[in-house]
């Protein structure tokens, strides 16, 4: 079940496992690190950019640098880790029959293991043809 405390002292109280109360403190920080990393992802390619200029030129000349490829992971990672997360709580919530929650939450995990190996595969193994 889902922590619901919102401060840190009420979530140890009430985590029946210390890997339930690592997840609420994850929660926590994913959020704001995200926070932070699209805010900056959207203040480089919407702000200082012009969005009429964003080609795949453009793309490929900034993916073709590891920084933002470390950069981009992070939002992926953190996004999809946090999501899913945040998904469990909600199968927590709502699958009441413990079978069904099981072979949900193998299904939906399978999924996000995929989109993550797909997009980090993309993202690193792809040649953007910058000479």
């Amino acid at each position: 079940m889902a922590i619901k405390s919102k401060r840190y002292q009420e979530a140890r109280l009430e985590a029946s496992t210390n890997l339930e109360l690592y997840w609420w403190v994850f929660m926590r920080i994913s959020g704001v690190v995200l926070v932070f990393l699209l805010i900056g992802h959207m203040w480089m390619n919407a702000i200082l950019m012009d969005l009429n200029k964003i080609d795949y030129d453009y793309v490929a000349q900034r993916l073709s640098q590891t920084t933002w490829k470390i950069y981009d992971w992070l939002i992926l990672a953190l996004g999809l880790l946090h999501g899913a997360n945040g998904l469990r709580y909600v199968m927590d919530d709502w699958i009441r029959d413990p079978a069904r929650r099981f072979w949900t939450k193998v299904v939906v995990y399978s999924l996000i293991a995929f989109l993550f190996a797909l997009g980090s595969f993309s993202l690193f193994n792809h040649d953007f043809g910058v000479k």
